[in-house]
Parts: C-alpha cells; sequence; structure tokens
C-alpha cells in the first residue's frame, strides 16, 4: 500500500519512524456527467479568472481570501516553517480508556507502518504497551494543510489511527429530539428488548452493498446490449406513521423469528377451540317454545318403539310362562293324588283291634 504521509511517532523521549497508509477505500460506483444529447463528455476545466486561460495542476497554488476578498498566497514552504513540534510528527499526548473517545469524532482511519529496520523495536513496544493497558492513545499531528487529532489504538498486530474531529466541530443536538414528550410503555420496551435479541446477533463481515451490486448488474446488462434490470413491485402503502405500535413490535419479533428458524415448525398448525356459544344466542321465546316442542315430539316418536319393544318381550315372556305353568300344575296333581291313594292303602292294611 502506498503511503500518504511519513513522519514519526513522539512517545515521550521516544521518536518512532511511521509512514501512514489508508485503512479504508470507497467501494461505491462512480458516475460521469454526460451530454445527454449526444453522450459527449462533461469535463471541469480551470481557468484563470482574470484571463480566461485555462492552467494546469502545477501551476495552481494555495491562497486565504481575506474578509475584503484579497488572495493572500500560501505556500507549502511556509506550511512547513510553522514553529508546530505536529508537523511532520504524531505527538501523544494522552492515553484514556477507548470509552471516552466519542463516536461522533470518528473520522478517517489510517494504518500506522514501521518506517525502516529501527524502527520495528519501539514501533512493536508502543504496540504491546497499548495491548496491556486496554487504553488508546490520543495525538495531534498535522495532515493536509491542517493540525488534527487522532485516536491511536492496536488492530491485529498493527497500530492503526483514527481522525478525530476537534471538540467545537461536534454540533449540539438542538431541536432534534421529538419536541412533544412522549411516554413509553414497560410492555413496549420489553418487545423492543425481544427485537434487540434476536436482530443483534449478526456477523458484520457477512454484511453487503445491495445497492452496488444492483447498480453493477445493471450496468452490465446495458453494456450486453440488454435492458435494464426490471424494477421491483411497490410495497403498499403504510401511510408513513405506526398505527400500533405494540402490534408493529410483536410482527417484528415474529418475523426476525421466523427468518432465524425460531418459530415451532408446527406452529401454522395448531387449531384454536372455539368458545361455547352462550345464552345470549337462543334466540325469541317463540323460537325456543318451538325447540322444545320439536324435541319433545322427537322424543316421543323415540319412546314408542321402545314401549311397544318393551310389551313384545313381556308377551313372548308370558307365552313362554304359560307352558311352563301348565306343566307344573299336572305334575303336582298328580303327586298329590299318589299320596293320596298310599296313605289309603297303608289305613286298609292295618288291622282293627277288637274290643272285649
Amino acid at each position: 500500500m502506498r503511503s500518504i504521509w511519513n513522519g514519526a511517532i513522539s512517545f515521550g523521549l521516544v521518536s518512532i519512524p511511521i509512514k501512514l497508509v489508508n485503512a479504508t477505500e470507497s467501494r461505491s460506483v462512480s458516475f460521469r456527467q454526460i451530454h445527454t444529447e449526444d453522450g459527449g463528455r462533461i469535463r471541469y476545466r480551470k481557468v484563470c479568472e482574470l484571463d480566461g486561460e485555462e492552467v494546469s495542476q502545477a501551476e495552481i497554488g494555495k491562497a486565504y481570501e481575506d474578509a475584503d476578498g484579497t488572495m493572500i498566497p500560501i505556500t507549502d514552504e511556509d506550511l512547513a516553517s510553522l514553529p508546530l513540534p505536529t508537523a511532520k510528527t504524531i505527538e501523544i499526548v494522552s492515553f484514556v480508556p477507548a470509552s471516552e473517545i466519542d463516536p461522533l469524532q470518528m473520522d478517517a482511519a489510517y494504518y500506522i507502518a514501521p518506517n525502516g529496520v529501527p524502527a520495528a523495536k519501539p514501533y512493536t513496544l508502543l504496540r504491546e504497551a497499548l495491548k496491556r493497558s486496554d487504553k488508546v492513545a490520543v495525538a495531534k499531528f498535522a495532515l493536509r494543510g491542517r493540525e488534527r487529532l487522532g485516536m491511536l489504538r492496536v488492530v491485529d498486530d498493527v497500530i492503526a489511527m483514527h481522525g478525530l474531529l476537534w471538540p467545537d466541530e461536534i454540533r449540539a443536538p438542538e431541536g432534534v429530539a421529538p419536541e412533544t414528550p412522549v411516554s413509553v410503555r414497560e410492555a413496549e420496551l420489553d418487545l423492543a428488548d425481544a427485537l434487540m435479541a434476536t436482530l443483534g446477533e449478526v456477523d458484520i463481515s457477512t454484511l453487503h452493498d445491495d445497492y452496488r451490486e444492483a447498480v453493477e448488474e445493471m450496468i452490465a446488462a446495458k453494456a450486453e446490449g440488454g435492458e435494464a434490470v426490471a424494477p421491483p413491485e411497490p410495497a403498499a402503502e403504510g401511510g408513513g406513521r405506526v398505527i400500533d405500535l405494540m402490534a408493529a413490535l410483536e410482527s417484528s419479533v415474529r418475523a426476525a423469528k421466523e427468518a432465524r428458524g425460531e418459530a415451532p415448525p408446527e406452529a401454522a398448525s395448531v387449531t384454536e377451540l372455539k368458545p361455547r356459544k352462550k345464552a345470549a344466542a337462543r334466540g325469541t321465546p317463540k323460537e325456543s317454545e318451538a325447540k322444545k316442542s320439536t324435541s319433545r315430539a322427537a322424543a316421543k316418536k323415540t319412546a314408542e318403539p321402545a314401549r311397544k319393544s318393551t310389551a313384545k318381550k313381556t308377551a313372548a315372556t308370558k307365552k313362554t310362562a304359560e307352558p311352563a305353568r301348565k306343566s307344573t300344575a299336572k305334575k303336582g296333581t298328580a303327586a298329590t293324588k299318589k299320596t293320596a291313594a298310599k296313605k289309603t292303602q297303608a289305613k286298609k292294611a292295618t288291622p282293627r283291634k277288637r274290643t272285649a
């Protein structure tokens, strides 16, 4: 990687020769301006206002415009001769916990590389000291014509520096918060916590720029002579406002869990039991009387066959019992006659005693 600045880190009495390298790069798709009638490229040319002639980059210098419009030329030599220790040095002024740095101050990021073999030892010393202290270094440095504030921290085995905005460059958030007082219920906070817990865990390295990919696909399709990618169907208009915050939060939590595969697979097949009908659904008194008479008639019809069947069973039982009674009567009569005959014979056989 090409260095954009060469200098040194001032760490007390220790000086570390270093090179500054950009840590980030833009991947966004850039466009050119063209003339819509013939497709000709539109270019910006740098023209001197006094003579109207175009000038090259080598002929362009710096100047400060005074309040009355006077231009005061400033050369690179003027800037280099400023009595500032940070002109070619990253001067560490303190070590603080990372939590004390407001993320609003974060600006461009750079990698700091040791410049030469002799710089390896002090570079490693500063890196390991930052690791062990679990702090970041606040430093001042000059870059591109002005003094800046920076924060040094360790990324893997490299010291990285984040440019910081000066505290007076951060605007106060006046008039940004809602002007009307708003109260939030505990139930809404619980649902918000559940949604945060569902969406909060993500591998940032898996995120990518969908818009850039869509633009690249569209450019490739047009370059091959095809048509542009068909736009997606417009979503249903929601009115731009939340009607029911609780319902929206519940739906969001449910959708997030289903997207992560956390919803039970049989949840959609559960059948809810319908509540029993109450007395309010009985209808008018006449309808109730009609229903009662209908049920009584049905009960009578049902009872008639049962009674007939019972009567038939009783008759069958009587018929079955008649022969049995006659047989028993006959047997009883015959037995009685036999017994009487035996008694008569016995009486005849017994001799009568004569009296003298």
